[in-house]
């Protein structure tokens, strides 16, 4: 069986003097619209839900269930980049942004943060470390990508309604065959990141054939 996150990372860090430890998580990065999520997930060690894991391991309806329950017993803060922000400086610093956003939305200042990833955000002014496929090893870490994942679904499920024929609410904004397939017959929405390079092409297909 598969190990679960546990809360190493956290304690190592509440050992060293920090007495607010923040996982920070981020969903997002590779579909081709909608914003880039980050959570920041502060657990209480004797409120701990049931089950944590790594959202990408989780079913929709698992998923659902623990967002419910983080919501309920830990401290959340949930951090957006637009998609123009992510045209404008690329999508790992967009990233970046709507992690730092997510922390500063927490309801207290963390003293350390554990950042997924092998990269820290630049501008973060914290105490952090970052901890490679840390939503499979840090527990707050899963927390934050539960939380992360769960909102961007929503947000998708409701751009899907403004924007209907793309199947976002089943595909999330992925790259799916079908998705693609909507991309070039219906065309191009304000919620598709221009930067990307299947959008990027089919719009770059329209200026010839308009030229």
């Amino acid at each position: 069986m598969a190990e679960l996150p546990d809360l190493s990372f956290e304690g190592a860090a509440m050992t060293r003097g920090f007495t607010l430890v923040a996982g920070v998580d981020e969903a997002g990065r590779g579909p081709l619209c909608g914003p880039v999520v980050a959570a920041a997930v502060v657990l209480d060690p004797a409120r701990l839900p049931a089950g944590l894991n790594d959202s990408k391991k989780l079913s929709e309806k698992r998923r659902e269930t623990l967002y419910a329950a983080i919501r309920a017993q830990a401290e959340v803060g949930v951090g957006l980049a637009s998609v123009a922000e992510i045209d404008e400086m690329n999508i790992l610093r967009a990233s970046h942004l709507a992690m730092v956003r997510a922390i500063e939305a927490l309801p207290r200042v963390p003293g350390h943060c554990l950042i997924d990833g092998n990269l820290l955000p630049r501008g973060l002014v914290l105490s952090a470390e970052a901890v490679v496929k840390g939503d499979a090893r840090s527990m707050s870490i899963a927390a934050a990508s539960i939380v992360a994942k769960v909102t961007r679904d929503r947000i998708m499920v409701d751009l899907a309604q403004q924007h209907p024929g793309y199947g976002w609410a089943k595909n999330a904004g992925y790259p799916t065959k079908d998705h693609l397939a909507a991309l070039r017959n219906l065309g191009v929405t304000p919620h598709h990141r221009r930067s990307f390079k299947p959008v990027h092409n089919i719009l770059y297909q329209a200026e010839i054939i308009s030229a």
